[in-house]
């Protein structure tokens, strides 16, 4: 039977190099990876996940707790967006949407997102969308629920991607703590991480990515597919990546 892999992420995971896709998209990374290993991907994801998105779906989606039931591994791809600024607390930045009339919304979201680069360099990249603790703290939560859940199901994650982004002044003071977080946590708990700077990284920071300095090309999506998927293979008793 094809396996069937469960993906969270957050844009990472359905932006190409000019936006978002549709999650059916075969060149995004999580269908690259399925092909990889002969299986099917559904992708559970959303702009600007958290560690902390990945385990309200866990609790709050009762679409996850039915593909729970029957998938052959799990793919926690978040953490990337913890590492960002946000000179806003995210409560009020996510609130921004729900300001009326439609007018005082636009013009207070222009104004956040023109401020948002000079504040990310004056305040150094803090605050981080979620600390670095939080980050490992809500992995954890979600990890054990999913081994609680079922024993026997392989969890997979993936380090921090990296950014060049001028939306964020190019700022990513938070990454070196995040990433030795995620790391540490990972070793304790025995779940296998994906290098994704060194698979990415380059392909990132040298601008072939989306313009935007964050999201990836086609070229990074095949990477990091392809990557994830050797990981992954010898999982579902087959060491192969075709």
């Amino acid at each position: 039977m094809a396996p069937q892999l469960l993906v969270f992420g957050d844009s990472l995971s359905f932006h190409g190099p000019e936006g978002p896709c549709p999650a059916d998209e075969p060149r995004l990374w999580p269908n690259v990876t399925a092909n990889a290993v002969g299986g099917h991907a559904d992708l559970v994801a959303g702009i600007g996940w958290t560690a902390r998105d990945l385990w309200w779906s866990l609790t709050g989606d009762p679409r996850v707790w039915a593909d729970l039931h029957r998938v052959d591994a799990v793919v926690l791809a978040v953490g990337s967006m913890d590492t960002l600024p946000s000179p806003l607390p995210t409560y009020l930045r996510q609130g921004l949407r729900y300001l009326r009339p439609e007018r005082v919304r636009r013009v207070v979201r222009g104004a956040y997102l023109s401020a948002q680069p000079r504040l990310s360099v004056a305040l150094r990249g803090r605050p981080r969308v979620l600390p670095a603790r939080l980050t490992v703290s809500f992995l954890d939560q979600s990890v054990e629920a999913l081994r609680v859940l079922r024993p026997e199901l392989p969890v997979f994650g993936m380090m921090p991607s990296v950014h060049r982004a001028d939306a964020y002044g190019r700022v990513h003071t938070g990454y070196a703590e995040a990433a030795a977080s995620i790391a540490s946590w990972a070793e304790r708990c025995e779940v296998p991480l994906l290098d994704t700077p060194g698979v990415v990284g380059e392909h990132v920071l040298s601008g072939a990515g989306n313009p935007d300095g964050m999201h990836w090309g086609w070229a990074g999506h095949e990477a990091f597919g392809t990557a994830m998927a050797k990981v992954i293979a010898p999982y579902l008793g087959s060491g192969d990546v075709g």
